[in-house]
């Protein structure tokens, strides 16, 4: 993808894994990122967190994993709609 597209257009991954290598279906560590030559990655996603049960400790482990493999990251942050419509918006931001 990286090869077809403008050269101001970063690429980055969508997911990280906690772990450098081994088999982790659907998990792709951030060393094989870097090997892809990709500098980003975005992680936290609100789907993930709610789909897939990933919650903020999980997500600090990859942030941290991911940025000492040595990728910039994008970490998603925010509320349920529950938690907005409660009005914990910035409890949950904080935390």
């Amino acid at each position: 993808m990286k090869e077809n597209i403008s050269k101001n257009i970063i690429v980055a991954a969508q997911n990280t894994s906690v772990y450098k290598f081994g088999a982790f279906t659907g998990e792709i560590s951030p060393l094989h990122i870097k090997d892809l030559g990709l500098k980003w990655a975005i992680l936290g996603h609100s789907e993930r967190r709610t789909l897939f049960h990933e919650d903020s400790v999980l997500v600090a482990k990859k942030v941290k994993f991911a940025l000492d493999c040595g990728l910039s990251v994008i970490a998603c942050i925010g509320e349920t709609l529950k938690e907005r419509e409660s009005g914990n918006t910035i409890k949950v931001i904080k935390s």
